[in-house]
């Protein structure tokens, strides 16, 4: 039943006004972040998005998927190594990485905060075994997600919070 009750949260939640505003520019940013990403010269895998993710196949730049991966996630920004279509690297090593825009969206940013995460992107690409660089970047993003904090609604509350209602 309760499985039920989160199907219908879920389903009144999307026949929102706010919700398509939401998913609409989920894509939006991706679009801008694909664009810009296109730009630094990374091949996508569909040439670009037409929903939330973005398939970068890195063998132009010759760097693994898991490498750029780590690296990226070392300077706060989340991403998955992928595979690729017809993908010649293992999959524990694949040539793709994937990343999407809901998390960055939630927060608030926009096609202008895409472009500069793109550029961040870039840096690390370019700077894959530079610690100082990746630090950079780290400081960077941390910056800019500080202006655009989580909303408060999905921070969950502290345990002391949770019982003070209960006493």
């Amino acid at each position: 039943m309760h499985t039920i009750s989160g199907i219908a949260v879920a389903l009144a939640e999307a026949d929102t006004q706010e919700f398509l505003l939401y998913a609409n520019q989920i894509i939006k940013n991706a679009k801008a972040l694909a664009e810009k990403l296109l730009e630094y010269g990374f091949q996508l895998v569909s040439g670009g998005t037409d929903n939330h993710l973005i398939l970068i196949d890195l063998r132009n730049k010759n760097i693994s998927g898991r490498k750029f991966a780590k690296a990226l996630d070392r300077a706060g920004i989340v991403s998955n190594y992928n595979t690729i279509p017809s993908d010649p690297a293992p999959p524990a090593n694949p040539s793709g990485l994937r990343i999407g825009t809901p998390a960055v969206t939630t927060r608030g940013m926009k096609e202008q905060e895409m472009e500069f995460i793109a550029s961040l992107i870039n840096d690390i690409a370019e700077n894959i075994d530079k610690e100082s660089v990746i630090e950079s970047v780290r400081k960077e993003a941390l910056l800019m997600c500080s202006q655009f904090p989580v909303p408060d609604h999905f921070i969950f509350p502290k345990k002391k919070d949770l019982f003070d209602n209960y006493s």
